[in-house]
């Protein structure tokens, strides 16, 4: 008669949590990577629609399939520092004819309509002028919502954004948490 030892040595149960600890950094690791990102907003370039230290919740996944669209706020590196991310509305995709005039922004010729900008800055208004220009295919032109303190595509620094450097969209402020909402 053979007897039998119940139960698991220290071995199989170290084993065990390492293969655990593993799958799940891995698990992290792509979800961060692919699906979504957590960024936090620093300064006031997209005020009032985000506030400096607000926390967001990036999607990435989206952007493998299509390409962003005017109206979504995205995160993407800065040109000139590919080791920061900046946070702007897209104003205008490739293939768009994009124009400032004292402020108003035409797009194709249009004038779009902008209720998400800040207009009770203390500066006055933003009276910006932007050379007409055409978007080359496979960039964006961004813009903060805070015209008078933003460093966007009116600037040559960030100029027109190459699709290659967006990371993804925002879509959810969670923190603070009386501030939870989905982004436009």
């Amino acid at each position: 008669m053979s007897t039998k030892k119940s139960g698991t040595s220290w071995q199989d149960t170290i084993s065990d949590w390492l293969v655990s600890i593993i799958v799940a950094v891995a698990l992290a690791f792509c979800i961060r990577t692919f699906v979504v990102e957590p960024y936090m907003v620093e300064g006031t370039s997209m005020y009032p629609t985000l506030e400096s230290h607000e926390r967001l919740i990036v999607s990435k996944y989206k952007y493998f399939f299509t390409e962003p669209k005017r109206g979504e706020i995205v995160v993407f590196r800065y040109p000139k520092d590919e080791s920061r991310d900046f946070i702007k509305r897209v104003i205008a995709t490739g293939g768009d004819t994009i124009e400032m005039r004292d402020g108003k922004v035409l797009v194709n010729g249009s004038v779009i309509e902008e209720n998400y900008i800040y207009k009770d800055d203390p500066k006055g208004p933003n009276k910006s002028n932007y050379r007409k220009s055409v978007v080359p295919q496979g960039h964006i032109f961004v813009l903060g919502d805070n015209r008078n303190n933003s460093e966007d595509s009116r600037f040559a620094d960030v100029d027109f954004v190459p699709l290659k450097l967006v990371k993804g969209e925002a879509v959810v402020a969670f923190w603070p948490v009386e501030r939870w909402r989905m982004l436009p």
